[in-house]
């Protein structure tokens, strides 16, 4: 006689039940790690441009903030192969260079130009918001033309790309949550939202 072996209709519902508390127990768990995940790319970003943020202020610092020590303040610099503009008053980045570079001057192609001269290997950014799906910051300004602008880097898959041309200058837009950080180049302060 031959006997079939196999499992029994009990060891296949343990099984399917332990199967299942796995999935309940772990599941939440994996959800939460692609936001994790995004918020520590984002995070890595903002440490890395606040670090260079600071390396163009302590260079600024080095070469004697005036030119020649007796003439107008340092406007320009050279920063890894690159001239970036900055604040003479204050040293911290503004723009490319290539006109005025005072903080209260700066416009949105100008927070664009930061965030792409300070870092080596800066991620796919845009100020069009038509760009904006492919590319991996949104770059925006807020208060442009003040005392104290803010540049603000939007982690673009954590917008609707599809209303960016209603996105406000405000680090959460229409009260929703989103992932970026801002900068302040009137103090060089960098921070995560």
């Amino acid at each position: 006689m031959n006997k079939q072996q196999g499992f029994t209709l009990i060891e296949l519902i343990i099984v399917i039940v332990i199967l299942g508390f796995l999935a309940v127990t772990a599941l939440p768990k994996f959800i939460e790690v692609t936001d994790d995940a995004r918020q520590a790319s984002v995070e890595g970003v903002a440490g890395g441009f606040a670090a260079a943020v600071g390396l163009v202020r302590s260079q600024w610092e080095v070469d004697g903030k005036v030119s020649n020590n007796a003439g107008p303040n340092i406007t320009t610099l050279e920063y890894d192969r690159v001239t970036v503009g900055l604040d003479g008053d204050i040293g911290y980045p503004t723009n490319r260079g290539t006109s005025n570079s005072q903080v209260t001057a700066m416009t949105r192609q100008d927070c664009k130009d930061v965030f792409d001269l300070i870092l080596q290997s800066a991620p796919i950014n845009t100020v069009n918001s038509n760009n904006a799906k492919d590319s991996r910051y949104y770059v925006q300004i807020n208060a442009a033309g003040s005392n104290s602008p803010q540049c603000i880097y939007y982690l673009t898959n954590s917008l609707d790309t599809e209303n960016l041309a209603n996105l406000p200058g405000s680090e959460v837009p229409n009260g929703s949550i989103t992932d970026g950080f801002s900068y302040f180049p009137a103090t060089g302060q960098v921070t995560v939202f």
